[in-house]
């Protein structure tokens, strides 16, 4: 929000001699933002004077231009030229080449002369340009830093000027004046408007605020200028769309009318620029009591006016040439031939005031803030007006607006007030708020007086029912954002001074932190990353056709998944099922950048669909929802467990003198997902598996000791690999740690009956079928151990010669040690052989010689 200060001035006790920068350190006491500072003059550097156009030759140019060749005095006719300097012309007759179209002869312009400087450090000299020697220019206002339009030239015929030649022609634009920028939050919305400026002004300077608004005499109508209705048949939120709708009426509009240069400076310092007085004056007026306004051609109404919401796909001409396709929550302005403006956010083609209108209907309501923030972002379209609309505008102002602009048309465009209008609309309860006395003190931790609280409310606009315990607080109708105890508290805090307010730090409660399994969460992720992983974070985005691969383990198996409704990607538009897409997904990249030897981690969610996917009904954003609702909303988020996935690729080691490089195998996937349950203290079993995603018999089936499958590790398909060139023996492994966190101890006891005797080992080669396990026949064999088995480990699996067709040998080392005396040999031995005996028993295994 820009404040030009001679406006704020008007309305506040600015002292002669402020800055822009003084303005902005006041505001910023009391919780506004500083931005910026505009002053033209910085930028600009004479001599820019009045110059008269004396002739004007139009040359076609052979790139298909038109120039034109100016003859134009900068000095009174009959004066000598008193500047000096490389060509500036003693006569005080310069010529210029101009390519503007928007002046005649006899046109009073602004002129640059050489020496000039504007804006971007722009220096004007005199230079030859198509067959001329053209000293100077004649500026448009973007050339000179005062707005944007550069279409043409500044003619002061059309500012409604006509000043001597040869002046100062700074003074006249008005760019002796500067503005403060402020940003403004979204609570504050008041403040987007002279009118609330100038009160924060006041209450930070302690000086005294003149109300605009307070200024001005609304006249009642005589009769109606057009029939209103109020129908809002679908509220949101219970709030109706439009609750006040003022109407006025001018006419004997002087189509010659232009706007005067102040309030065309005004609003150009302000960031706005002049286009015609109509709207000009629109601007001019919702700038000073931000009070957005729209003026329709009254000759084009027909009918009476029906504010209403859309139908769906009805549509709508906007004022910027585009046809909107409405939704039935847009709130509309029509008339008997349909939608004739977007309420409170653009008017529409069909009504707009143009250089022929004659008679002008103003409109001044105040609509939802709701309403018209969702409007606003759904056809996507900011405006000043829907700025100030969807932060809530003072209900009580939309008379005095529209009485401002009928007033400021009569004055400067000729116009005649009808004296015809309206008012519909209900007036809104006053918000009333109860603060209990001390609540401020109590809740900002400073010694308010109660002069300083009573002070505070009453600058900001409430009036105070003083009461024994407690106030009765009346909100202004400026301050929507106002209406429970803790913003008055606010208000006191922020007037009174931030700084007032002791700086403490909270005191951190005790017997709190991580829970158990945050703590366990933690552990593993160290563990994997101590053991030579990266730990990455992969999107949770896949397609489908991934989740078909990693979340079933047999091809053509349907598998659930929740799809987004606004996806980044239409191809990946579904949330995982599986880590091992995006870590395959970084790992590819990895590859195809020159770096593929990789071992990446990622713990994180995944999301399976329940029944209930999503609410049917969505529970109004201004209330606690209901418990049903609750229970609804959370019976449709989708089941999400915590899963841990590794991806090694390429090779372990380099090599090096004497050892050949290693590449990662099944062995080392399976290495990471024990190191998984051997971190939490869990136990972990493993069995021959078959899954889509990896390599047929190099797939192990992970599950707890009850049986339940918690994930799979091993070699990835060669065929998926190739087509994501990958490279070869890829493996990867995935848990889901659920399981192993509810089977996890709370805390990991090291064991503590050390053995100091010797261990005594003997070895066992089995043949068993091919098909079966080696996991399978290992946990036979420490079973049948018993009590003195410490460890068993397979170092050998033999399918060659020897061994009949369908059947393998498994050979073992088994390690036995007791804690109280040496073993013998023969006691090792039957432990042993009752090891072999459950083997045999169970799988038909025979011990090989």
């Amino acid at each position: 929000m820009r404040i030009p200060l001679s406006w704020l001035r008007e309305n506040a006790e600015v002292p002669a001699g402020a800055t822009a920068e003084d303005v902005m350190a006041a505001l910023v006491r009391v919780g506004l933002e500083e931005e910026d500072v505009i002053r033209p003059l910085d930028s600009l550097q004479g001599p820019i004077v009045v110059g008269q156009v004396l002739t004007r030759e139009e040359e076609p140019q052979k790139n298909g231009k038109v120039i034109n060749w100016c003859t134009v005095r900068v000095v009174p006719e009959g004066a000598t030229q008193t500047l000096t300097g490389e060509g500036i012309d003693p006569s005080g007759v310069q010529g210029i080449i101009c390519g503007a179209h928007n002046f005649e002869v006899g046109d009073k312009v602004v002129v640059t002369l050489p020496g000039a400087v504007l804006p971007g450090d722009f220096r004007i000299t005199p230079r030859k340009t198509y067959g001329h020697v053209s000293a100077g220019m004649l500026a448009s206002a973007r050339e000179l830093g005062l707005g944007d339009d550069h279409d043409g030239i500044v003619v002061f015929r059309d500012l409604g000027l006509d000043p001597e030649v040869g002046q100062e022609a700074l003074p006249l634009l008005g760019v002796t004046d500067e503005a403060a920028e402020i940003n403004v939050t979204p609570d504050r919305g008041y403040c987007f408007s002279i009118r609330g400026v100038a009160r924060e002004y006041a209450l930070a300077t302690g000086t005294a605020f003149s109300d605009p608004a307070g200024r001005v005499t609304v006249a009642a109508p005589t009769q109606a200028a057009i029939g209103v209705q109020l129908k809002d048949e679908a509220p949101i939120r219970g709030n109706v769309g439009c609750d006040r709708f003022v109407t006025r009426e001018v006419t004997g509009l002087d189509p010659e009318a232009t706007t005067p240069a102040w309030m065309a400076e005004r609003l150009r310092l302000a960031g706005m620029r002049p286009i015609s007085l109509a709207v000009d004056v629109s601007n001019y007026v919702m700038w000073e009591l931000g009070q957005p306004l729209h003026f329709y051609d009254r000759d084009t109404l027909t009918g009476d006016i029906v504010v209403r919401r859309a139908a769906a796909g009805e549509k709508l001409t906007t004022l910027d040439g585009k046809e909107r396709t409405l939704h039935a929550e847009d709130l509309l302005i029509t008339d008997g031939s349909g939608p004739i403006g977007l309420a409170g956010i653009m008017g529409g083609a069909a009504t707009e005031v143009s250089a022929s209108t004659r008679t002008v209907l103003i409109e001044s309501a105040h609509f939802d803030a709701v309403s018209m923030g969702r409007t606003k972002r759904r056809h996507k379209l900011p405006s000043e007006a829907s700025k100030r609309n969807e932060r809530g505008v003072d209900w009580e102002v939309a008379d005095k607006a529209a009485q401002r602009a009928v007033d400021l048309l009569v004055e400067l465009g000729g116009g005649t007030d009808t004296g015809r209008g309206g008012d519909a609309g209900t007036r809104p309860a006053p918000v009333t708020v109860t603060l209990p006395h001390g609540a401020a003190a109590a809740r900002v931790g400073v010694e308010y007086t109660r002069a300083q609280e009573l002070s505070s409310l009453t600058g900001v606009g409430c009036t105070v029912e003083e009461g024994a315990d407690a106030d009765l607080v009346t909100v202004p109708s400026w301050r929507p954002d106002m209406d429970i105890a803790d913003d008055l508290i606010e208000e006191i805090a922020r007037l009174v001074g931030y700084e007032q307010i002791p700086s403490t730090l909270p005191v951190a409660p005790p017997g709190r932190g991580l829970t158990g399994a945050q703590r366990s969460k933690r552990r593993v992720l160290d563990a994997l990353a101590a053991a030579g992983l990266t730990e990455v974070l992969a999107y949770p985005f896949v397609s489908q056709a991934q989740n078909a691969t990693f979340g079933a383990p047999v091809e053509g198996t349907e598998v659930p998944a929740v799809h987004l409704a606004n996806p980044i990607s239409a191809e990946f538009g579904w949330l995982r099922t599986s880590l091992l897409p995006g870590l395959l997904e970084i790992a590819r990249r990895n590859a195809s950048r020159g770096f593929r030897d990789t071992a990446l981690f990622e713990g994180g969610l995944v999301f399976w669909p329940r029944e209930q996917l999503g609410s049917a009904t969505l529970p109004a954003g201004g209330a606690r929802p209901s418990d049903e609702a609750l229970q609804d909303l959370n019976a449709g988020i989708p089941d999400q467990p915590w899963h841990l996935a590794a991806v090694l690729s390429g090779r372990v080691s380099n090599g090096a003198l004497g050892e050949s490089a290693r590449a990662w195998d099944w062995a080392d996937a399976l290495d990471a997902a024990r190191l998984v349950s051997d971190t939490l203290g869990t136990e972990l079993r493993v069995k021959q598996g078959a899954h889509q995603a990896f390599h047929p018999g190099r797939c192990a089936r992970l599950e707890t000791p009850e049986g339940a499958l918690i994930g799979w590790a091993g070699e990835l398909h060669p065929d998926y690999l190739a087509a994501n060139d990958l490279p070869e023996r890829t493996v990867a492994m995935e848990v889901d740690v659920r399981e192993l966190l509810a089977a996890a101890p709370e805390s990991i006891v090291a064991q503590q009956d050390l053995s100091s005797f010797p261990a005594a080992t003997q070895d066992v080669a089995l043949v068993v079928a091919a098909e079966l396990s080696a996991q399978e026949v290992l946990e036979a064999l420490r079973e049948g151990a018993g009590e003195l088995l410490e460890h068993v480990e397979l170092f050998d699996d033999y399918r060659g010669q020897g061994i009949e067709p369908g059947s393998k040998s498994l050979a073992f080392a088994l390690r036995f040690r007791a804690t109280d005396r040496t073993l013998t040999a023969d006691e090792a031995s039957a432990a042993r052989e009752a090891a072999v005996a459950v083997a045999a028993e169970r799988f038909g295994a025979q011990a090989r010689g």
